[in-house]
């Protein structure tokens, strides 16, 4: 039974790795899509908010991937 649960604690584990990797690709793409819709946008104050939104974006990147060790 301890083997079964122990198992199970793995295949978690596994699960959640594979989800915090899915979170920073994903914070990645936003981030790259927001720099080059700010790179493109002529008003400047939605530029600055999607820049700093792209930062954000890097930030939590950042927070997440030190989850990983």
């Amino acid at each position: 039974m301890k083997e079964e649960g122990r198992d199970t604690i793995v295949n978690l584990n596994e699960l959640e790795l594979q989800n915090l990797r899915h979170l920073i690709g994903g914070h990645e793409t936003c981030a790259t899509k927001l720099d080059t819709y700010a790179q493109q946008c002529q008003d400047p104050q939605i530029k600055a908010m999607l820049q700093n939104h792209a930062n954000s974006a890097r930030q939590t990147k950042q927070q997440l991937m030190s989850f990983l060790g």
